[in-house]
């Protein structure tokens, strides 16, 4: 009997502990847009809701427009959440996010950043968003006062300067950079050990933080759903976790239609309670499959993917229009 009381004991503190984990920005000084925003999504989880979203890909105008279209054809409705990217033409990107907060929208930025030597008026994607960066050049990076450091420094600098404007109209930012990063894919991706991702992520929010004072952000860790595809494999989510005190948001990434329970449990168990979300998704899961996965706050199709090649007219007007879903329209 006291052996089971015990038992009893562990699981009510353990489960209380879940239960009680912080709802408040993992920065103390965010703004009260900020807060305001955390708290309604986690309020929408509470209602049983999942909020719709679309990427929006400057570089892709037309694949973007026939988007919006698509799912408005097929549902009548217009996604909530803004997807924008800081890696091409920020100041345009900027001024799209303003506008559409201005509209009632919700904000998500990321950053497909190009490495830190990298001084390219654009970002070559495929030679430096996923170009080569060495073990050497890495630990350079995550060296302060090395001349990696220094020119990471002068990367996000500048970028700071581009979501001060966002701070400065008072306009909160669901902020996810260096994504998918359990991916082999960039070169920030498969990093794991205490010098690996996780200090990266830290220092990022340090400078950001602390030295440019970018309260207006709420933090997306956004990984990628596990997968082992040759070349194109994506680790347990845990190596690249930079803990608790440093994330608001726990996202992952659905491509292939690899749908798996897992992905959205683990997160759950990672975040101790805290918000979990689909960063992107290609082709969309379906309403029984979302009704299992029930604490993802929100869904962003990526540009170009309304397409029948990922998703029908009938599976987006399944998803877009379930009762569960929250459109800006609706």
């Amino acid at each position: 009997m006291k052996r089971l009381l015990i038992i009893i004991t562990t699981i009510i503190i353990g489960s209380s502990s879940f239960a009680q984990v912080s709802r408040e920005p993992v920065n103390p000084n965010a703004t009260p847009e900020a807060k305001a925003l955390l708290a309604r999504l986690y309020k929408s989880v509470e209602e049983g809701k999942i909020i719709s979203g679309l990427h929006h890909n400057q570089l892709m105008m037309p694949n973007y427009m026939h988007d919006l279209d698509r799912i408005e054809e097929a549902s009548g409705k217009v996604p909530m959440i803004w997807g924008g990217d800081l890696a091409w033409d920020a100041w345009q990107v900027v001024g799209i996010a303003a506008r559409e907060h201005a509209r009632g929208r919700i904000v998500t930025i990321m950053w497909h950043v190009n490495r830190p030597f990298d001084r390219t008026p654009r970002v070559d994607f495929r030679r430096q968003t996923q170009g080569k960066f060495s073990d050497e050049q890495w630990n350079e990076l995550m060296t302060e006062g090395s001349k990696m450091h220094s020119m990471w420094l002068e990367q996000v600098d500048s970028i700071s300067n581009y979501l001060k404007v966002l701070r400065d109209k008072n306009i909160p930012v669901l902020w996810r950079p260096y994504h998918e990063m359990n991916g082999e894919w960039f070169w920030w991706g498969d990093r794991k050990g205490e010098n690996g991702f996780a200090k990266l992520w830290r220092m990022l929010y340090d400078r950001m933080v602390n030295h440019h004072h970018l309260d207006n952000l709420i933090w997306v860790w956004n990984a990628n759903a596990p997968r082992a595809i040759p070349n194109d494999s994506a680790m347990a989510y845990h190596l690249y976790y930079p803990g608790n005190d440093y994330v608001d948001v726990l996202a992952t990434d659905v491509y292939h239609n690899d749908w798996k329970q897992e992905h959205h449990d683990q997160l759950v168990e990672l975040g101790e309670g805290k918000l979990i979300a689909l960063g992107e998704t290609g082709n969309l899961p379906t309403p029984e499959t979302l009704d299992k996965m029930n604490k993802f706050a929100w869904f962003m199709l990526w540009t170009g993917f309304s397409s029948d090649r990922y998703n029908s007219l009938e599976q987006l007007e399944a998803v877009f229009n379930m009762d569960r879903t929250v459109n800006y329209n609706n």
